[in-house]
């Protein structure tokens, strides 16, 4: 295998919102490398369909926002974190207006039609029809065509962070385009590779979500923090062939309504703010909906409102539902919950930083403490324009010391072969997604928990030993990933010794009075107050 080694200030290993609005700000003042595994656009951005939640309004209020996001994250927020990230919020709307984004209602006087969802007091979720996250990648797209110290590399899958003296120096990646790992150098290596959704069966999210940079940090002694808090989404279409299309929350924001199998509402039974409930508590209202009838999936309606109203307000879901036979302009939509967003991540601080040196982690591959233990609706793209630009003034200073530069060592493929059984990969990955789906989903026991970890453990052997006698692909490169993801999931979620957010335990169906995060990087584990 060839050793190319591509040099630059900057590595920036992910294309989603985060990744490309630092790469943009890091390009005036050294040069960037920008690494995809697919397509520039492959990201959980591009399917971000409800909006960006920020406080544009006169009728609203930052006080109110930070109130909302602390509320629905059930006091594990970090206050200091969310009113910085709330605060600056306005100012990362005008920028993105700046480069292009067109939100839905703006004129003269700068008024926005402003979206309601679940959790939030007031309308404050900017939106571009229910194609928000696919307007903001589109524009950053063409912004990153331009820069001229910008160079993309797509199809190419990042292995392992190159570590020296406790400091990151780049990475070994994969050209998935002809097999050969190369090598990436950097004086500031920055993972946004988004979620970990594929860990699980169920997910809105799209394939490239696999943990990569969670997995990668944690093999390089970064800690990891709170990732047992799997942020469920309520409404994925439940269908044989479209697996992973979100029905927005949008929708129950203007009235939608879920339905139970014997016809009728449910919502209402479970909360006093019905189907504009917290996530968590509507994801475990289907579950028990499910678990109670045995039914495959529930309902969403919206059939009742002006047809021409649903084209016009959601026309991606719309015509996704029509794909798969669905008009939800005169029928109610199949759905089912889905995992969707990790609150938990890489451990960092509000500009990005990693415990280790010349490494940063942004958007959903970080931690900040932003999102408690339930992500408020529309916040994520609202973290990831914050967080994008404080790591990239914070990583710009950094540039300015003295950093050594390091030659990475040759990547050493050892006696490994082309692997004759790549079905085994395929089984290996179906097999940990159903466990996690059945054992660490919405509701959780210390048996369930403890089933999947042995489970778990026995089928890392097994990869890790895939890992070391085959060449590399990237299906055997996500593989290893998920499995540590799953593991580090498990691991966190026997350590909470509660139930809070998104984590239910029912051996622990209570909240401790002692609010604490997890924390966890090699050799060492912690319970640590907020």
């Amino acid at each position: 295998m060839a050793n190319n080694v591509y040099s630059s200030d900057f590595l920036v290993i992910g294309s989603g919102l985060s990744g490309l609005l630092f790469a943009l700000k890091a390009a005036k003042h050294g040069t960037v490398h920008i690494i995809t595994k697919g397509r520039i656009n492959d990201s959980s951005t591009e399917r971000a369909q409800g909006g960006i939640a920020a406080v544009v309004s006169p009728e609203d209020s930052v006080e109110l926002h930070i109130q909302d996001t602390i509320r629905v994250g059930d006091k594990l927020c970090h206050p200091d974190v969310v009113e910085k990230i709330v605060r600056d919020g306005p100012e990362r709307i005008r920028e993105l207006v700046s480069l292009g984004v067109d939100f839905c209602g703006e004129d003269d006087t700068g008024d926005y039609e402003l979206g309601l969802e679940g959790g939030h007091s007031k309308r404050r979720v900017l939106h571009v029809k229910d194609h928000t996250g696919e307007d903001i990648e589109l524009a950053l797209v063409k912004r990153i065509e331009c820069a001229e110290n910008i160079k993309v590399f797509e199809n190419h899958i990042a292995i392992n962070l190159f570590v020296r003296n406790n400091r990151v120096h780049g990475a070994y990646v994969l050209d998935a385009n002809t097999g050969e790992i190369e090598h990436f150098t950097s004086k500031i290596t920055v993972l946004a590779t988004g979620g970990a959704g594929r860990v699980f069966l169920y997910t809105s999210n799209p394939d490239v979500a696999t943990g990569d940079g969670i997995a990668m940090a944690y093999r390089a002694g970064a800690s990891v923090m709170n990732l047992e808090m799997v942020q469920f989404h309520p409404t994925l279409l439940y269908h044989h062939k479209i697996r992973s299309l979100l029905i927005s929350e949008a929708l129950r924001g203007e009235g939608a309504q879920l339905i139970g199998p014997g016809g009728k509402r449910f919502m209402p039974n479970y909360h006093k703010d019905a189907e504009l409930a917290p996530r968590d508590v509507v994801a475990r209202a289907i579950d028990n909906e499910l678990k109670k009838t045995g039914a495959d999936h529930v309902w969403l309606d919206i059939s009742f409102k002006n047809p021409d109203f649903i084209k016009d307000r959601f026309p991606q879901v719309y015509e996704g539902c029509l794909e798969a036979g669905i008009d939800i302009t005169k029928e109610p939509i199949p759905i089912v919950p889905a995992a969707h967003y990790m609150m938990g991540g890489v451990r960092v601080d509000i500009n990005g930083k990693t415990d280790v040196d010349g490494l940063f982690a942004i958007g959903e591959t970080a931690c900040t403490g932003f999102h408690g233990a339930n992500r408020l609706a529309s916040n994520s793209l609202l973290e990831a324009t914050v967080t994008a630009h404080n790591a990239a003034v914070t990583a710009v200073e950094e540039l300015k010391e003295d950093v050594p530069t390091v030659v990475i060592s040759p990547w050493d493929p050892g006696d490994a072969t082309d692997s004759d059984e790549l079905v085994v990969i395929a089984h290996l990955w179906e097999e940990i997604r159903r466990i996690m789906i059945n054992y660490v989903g919405i509701v959780r026991s210390n048996k369930r928990l403890i089933r999947a970890r042995n489970r778990i453990s026995f089928l890392m052997r097994e990869i890790n030993q895939f890992y070391w006698d085959f060449n590399l692909t990237p299906d055997l490169i996500e593989l290893r990933n998920i499995a540590l993801v799953a593991e580090l999931i498990i691991k966190m979620a026997r350590m909470r010794r509660e139930s809070r957010g998104a984590h239910y335990n029912q051996d622990f169906p209570d909240e401790s009075d002692e609010i604490v995060d997890t924390i966890l990087r090699k050799g060492y584990s912690a319970v640590r107050s907020v």
